[in-house]
């Protein structure tokens, strides 16, 4: 069991790693990434920014 929730940890941070690229983030500084992410983050509660910002990404994932 522990092998598979390591591949399945594994597999997961290969997903992010993958919107990080398709972002067009993958050359970016690693704190201004995680800054991002942070704030981004901070900012969930915002029910108007979070709802554009889940078209966004759903747009970027269909190309």
């Amino acid at each position: 069991m522990r092998k598979r929730e390591r591949s399945e940890d594994t597999r997961h941070k290969i997903e992010l790693g993958g919107l990080v690229i398709k972002a067009s983030l993958g050359d970016e500084d690693r704190a201004y990434i995680l800054g991002v992410l942070l704030t981004g983050n901070r900012r969930k509660g915002d029910a108007q920014l979070r709802e554009q910002m889940i078209k966004l990404g759903h747009e970027a994932l269909r190309q």
